[in-house]
């Protein structure tokens, strides 16, 4: 039960950024932000389908190459976004290599790279076989706000200062559909893949007479097919969808915190940067950085369920719990 999401930070506070967002029951993930990932098995990043960079200094990018790496000689298509000049940025990386035996490869991997600013987007794609030099022109869309929408989930994006343009993510679930094993024991109904076809049918919406095919019970008790109507209502807990925000990189500055608690306002898990300590305020202005007493003010803002503060500065490694404490004493008042 619960979620289909199940999100973790990949890494240690005090080290690079990144958040892993695997499906439950789905051989499909989205990461956000690509600093080192040593720490992500080959299996689980054969899973990504997006890739969402805040922006690309180092400590946020160089876990690409990694990526491309293992992707490579595969059939994959894999979306990465970033603000302002990221599709340069992305050219650069990929005109760092050599290529010259690609075209060798019998399976295609194509990279597809949006490149946002406030009201518009950027698209294009790279595709291994061709030496990853870009395919076509780059073509412009509108942006609303909204990244990716599909039946389960949706994606919106934020513009964030940083001395230079930052993202920030909110990732949404519909809603969550889970299936009541005492619901499936009683109708005598095995369970297994078909029920992913279900909640896909759920998801859009599909015509309720729409029929499912069912596996066959030991005792033979079980039809063979049903309504995916009749099915929902006999099986299936339909709940609010859970929803996170992602934040990272962002001067304490009032116009950012404006949009950080439109982006993050009531969701159900924040994570949020606290770089520094409140009582180095004015370095944390100067490096255009939160503080764990701002993180922690803005999930309380946000009236978020549960937080995860990250990316400390590592002047504090001698006093580990310093900034967790500090992010905590403001989400509950008590600071």
């Amino acid at each position: 039960m619960g979620s289909r999401f199940l999100p973790r930070l990949v890494n240690g506070p005090f080290d690079d950024p990144a958040l892993f967002v695997p499906f439950r029951h789905q051989n499909r993930a989205l990461l956000f932000d690509i600093g080192d990932i040593a720490a992500l098995s080959s299996r689980d990043i054969l899973k990504l389908s997006h890739i969402f960079v805040s922006h690309t200094h180092m400590d946020h990018f160089i876990g690409f190459d990694r990526v491309l790496r293992l992707l490579l000689g595969r059939d994959k298509e894999l979306t990465v976004v970033g603000p302002q000049g990221f599709i340069d940025n992305l050219t650069g990386k990929l005109a760092g290599y050599c290529w010259n035996l690609v075209e060798n490869y019998q399976n295609h991997f194509t990279l597809h790279a949006i490149e946002l600013y406030p009201h518009r987007a950027l698209r294009t794609s790279f595709a291994c076989h061709e030496g990853f030099k870009r395919q076509g022109h780059v073509s412009e869309t509108l942006f609303d706000g909204t990244l990716v929408s599909e039946p389960e989930f949706n994606v919106r994006a934020i513009h964030l200062d940083h001395g230079t343009p930052v993202l920030a993510f909110a990732l949404e679930e519909r809603f969550s559909v889970n299936i009541v094993k005492s619901a499936l024991d009683r109708m005598g109904i095995s369970p297994g893949p078909w029920l992913n076809q279900l909640k896909t049918l759920i998801y859009n919406n599909a015509d309720p007479e729409t029929m499912v095919e069912l596996p066959i019970s030991p005792d033979g008790r079980s039809p063979s097919r049903i309504s995916m109507g009749e099915l929902r209502d006999a099986i299936a807990l339909i709940q609010p969808g859970q929803r996170m925000a992602y934040i990272t990189d962002a001067a304490g500055s009032r116009e950012n915190m404006r949009k950080m608690i439109e982006l993050a306002k009531g969701v159900d898990i924040l994570f949020v940067e606290a770089a520094f300590s409140h009582k180095d305020h004015a370095l944390a202005l100067e490096k255009r950085h939160l503080t764990a007493r701002q993180a922690g003010e803005l999930a309380r803002q946000c009236s978020v369920r549960q937080f995860h503060v990250f990316h400390h500065s590592p002047r504090y490694e001698t006093c580990p719990q310093l900034l967790e404490e500090e992010a905590r004493k403001a989400f509950t008042g008590s600071g």
